[in-house]
């Protein structure tokens, strides 16, 4: 049912974290790979990892904030694989600052990569889905910010929001050319970004006796629900943020 053989797959951020999660659930499904990411080393990483898997897997440097640099690696992902049929758009940063701290500086650069970067690669995206006849699968990781008042970080949590928003509005539009958009709302999750928070006793304790499954999420929480959303038994799925947060998100 979830055979991904001949599909492929663009995950930005995808070479570690949740991004990578979700890309070693495609990868074993049998989806070709296609790796976002601006550093090189753990774009070569995280392919090593693919391949090791028996995924047809490639890296595409790419910094998501940059048209240009998208607009690249669509025709790069294509030159290479041939098609587009999934694209993750997961690729995020957090600048966790008072409000009253956070200079317009810190406000662009969040706004740059996690709404206007979603943005972008979904168009990007679509286009080329819709040139080749339509179908396609247009995902996005949000957050349980886009929920939840969440401290410090006021631009993190808009972003957030609004590639939901951004995900519905697709998922209306592109219905015709058989295209879903869904979103990913991922609680609290071990990655790189959550190091120093796990750190924290006072959070930490708190997160897990608020999660009803009583632990942090891992990256490989997120391998079923990316083949589902990217596979056709999805077809019928569209405009829906599902959160993959043990339960934080209802307690």
């Amino acid at each position: 049912m979830f055979d991904l053989k001949g599909h492929v797959s663009v995950l930005t951020g995808g070479n570690g974290g949740i991004g990578l999660g979700m890309a070693r659930g495609l990868a074993k499904s049998g989806a070709g790979i296609a790796i976002w990411g601006r550093n090189i080393d753990k774009n070569a990483r995280a392919v090593a990892e693919l391949k090791s898997l028996g995924a047809e897997a490639m890296a595409f440097q790419c910094d998501v904030s940059k048209e240009d640099q998208i607009v690249k690696a669509v025709k790069e992902t294509v030159t290479y694989f041939g098609r587009i049929d999934s694209c993750f758009a997961n690729a995020g940063i957090g600048i966790a600052k008072p409000t009253v701290e956070t200079t317009m500086e810190d406000w662009t650069r969040v706004l740059d990569v996690n709404l206007t970067g979603v943005f972008i690669t979904f168009r990007e995206a679509a286009k080329h889905m819709i040139a080749r006849g339509g179908g396609g699968k247009l995902i996005a990781t949000s957050s349980i910010g886009s929920m939840h008042g969440m401290p410090r970080n006021s631009s993190y949590s808009a972003t957030k929001a609004g590639v939901i928003a951004i995900v519905r509005s697709l998922a209306v539009e592109l219905g015709r050319y058989n295209i879903q958009a869904n979103a990913i709302i991922p609680g609290w999750i071990e990655t790189d970004m959550t190091v120093e928070a796990r750190a924290f006793e006072k959070l930490n304790k708190t997160v897990i006796q608020r999660t009803p499954a009583h632990r942090w999420g891992k990256p490989g929480d997120f391998e079923g629900l990316a083949v589902y959303l990217a596979s056709r038994e999805s077809d019928f799925q569209t405009g829906t943020a599902i959160p993959i947060d043990g339960g934080y998100t209802i307690f």
